[in-house]
């Protein structure tokens, strides 16, 4: 393609001109004066090791290691807690070659594959990562899923079934479960007796719990005949046992809970107590949250 420029180059400044050559074919000499005149110089690839892609922010790196989100991981660097290659690092900004060794709070970092994993946790496991008491943890369900340590994102209680996050990104978890970013959750609830219409309206316009006010997106009936036990109600707030501590505070008791929806993402075609990878498109999703 260079050689076919370099002919058209050398045609358009000859057109009309009498050549000396006697049309001889130019000289290679020619042809590279030429393409250089006319912008087609090749250059030498760059090598892959001195790609801006190659080098990593520093608050990307603890983020992706599992220490902190990008923004508290900025304290901690201006801080003093962090060395590169042993010395200590200040700068925000700076930026780690994959060869270098990055250290915090005395330990060698080591910056892991992202993994994002949805688990639709059955009834009597308990969100935590050891329990003192030897009651089953969720950890269990997911223990060989993937050789890099993963975190639940939030919580649920012992008796909540559903949709339950894990993940070493640092970063996610700290969107996911920030009040700010007003994350979405929808529960299928079970009571123990038919919620009064007038229950139903106080819940909706909000209602004032010992630990604050609290208002859900949406709240409706889930069946269209005279059974209405089975509500649906979706909401943001991350407060501790908070659809529940609702309901009883009108004098109904939740026989099951079930979390059906999180952050965009369903139980479709995920049994109860299996898990799976999430997809690339909705890693994105949650990247967009926000």
């Amino acid at each position: 393609m260079l050689i076919l420029h370099a002919h058209i180059y050398l045609n358009m400044n000859n057109k009309g001109k009498k050549s000396n050559s006697g049309g001889r074919k130019p000289e290679r000499k020619e042809i590279r004066e030429n393409r250089k005149k006319s912008g087609f110089s090749k250059k030498k690839p760059t090598s892959k090791s001195h790609k801006p892609d190659n080098l990593t922010r520093l608050n990307k790196y603890l983020a992706d290691a599992g220490v902190c989100s990008r923004r508290e991981a900025d304290r901690l660097i201006e801080s003093g807690v962090v060395k590169i290659n042993g010395k200590v690092v200040t700068q925000l900004g700076t930026k780690v070659l994959p060869s270098d060794k990055v250290q915090y709070a005395g330990q060698t970092l080591k910056r892991e594959k992202l993994r994002y994993l949805l688990l639709n946790k059955p009834k009597g496991f308990i969100t935590t990562l050891d329990d003192p008491q030897n009651r089953r943890t969720v950890m269990t369900l997911v223990e060989n899923a993937c050789k890099e340590r993963i975190y639940p994102v939030g919580r649920l209680d012992r008796n909540t079934l559903g949709l339950l996050l894990f993940t070493n990104d640092g970063e996610m978890t700290k969107k996911l479960t920030h009040p700010k970013f007003g994350v979405k959750k929808i529960y299928h609830v079970f009571l123990d007796k038919n919620l009064k219409k007038d229950d139903l309206d106080k819940i909706a316009g909000g209602m004032q719990l010992e630990d604050g006010f609290i208002k859900p997106d949406t709240i409706a009936y889930t069946t269209r005949d005279n059974d209405k036990k089975q509500i649906g109600i979706e909401l943001h707030s991350g407060r501790n046992r908070i659809v529940r501590r609702v309901f009883e505070s009108l004098g109904y008791n939740v026989i099951k809970l079930d979390r059906v929806f999180f952050a965009g993402l369903t139980k479709k075609d995920l049994p109860r107590g299996k898990w799976r990878m999430l997809k690339e498109s909705e890693v994105n999703l949650l990247k967009r949250l926000g």
